[in-house]
């Protein structure tokens, strides 16, 4: 289903599992072999670009939209890319070899 209807780009609001939207340019896409609703995000007041792609489990709503009200909502939902895990003060320590042993040492 996701294939015939967003083979085009086509601009929306996606709302998903867990409270989550996210706004931009939708098309349905094969990743791995797995069909995937690929989210590319406009760069909008200094953020950057950046694509997403979610499985049709993960979905909740689709609303198509025009290209102004998904850069509004853009906008207002302010989707990060990433959301950062690794700070610097819980970086691994770095990974030694012991001479005696095979196996790397933490």
């Amino acid at each position: 289903m996701m294939a015939n209807m967003f083979a085009e780009p086509t601009w929306a609001i996606v709302e998903l599992f867990g409270h989550n939207v996210i706004a931009g340019e939708v098309t349905s896409v094969s990743v791995a072999g797995t069909e995937m609703l690929r989210v590319d995000v406009p760069a909008v007041d200094g953020a950057d670009a950046f694509t997403k792609f979610y499985g049709g489990g993960a979905l909740y709503a689709i609303t198509p939209v025009d290209e102004a009200t998904a850069r509004v909502a853009i906008e207002k939902f302010r989707t990060r890319p990433v959301d950062p895990w690794t700070l610097p003060d819980r970086q691994l320590p770095p990974r030694v070899i012991d001479d005696d042993e095979d196996e790397l040492q933490f």
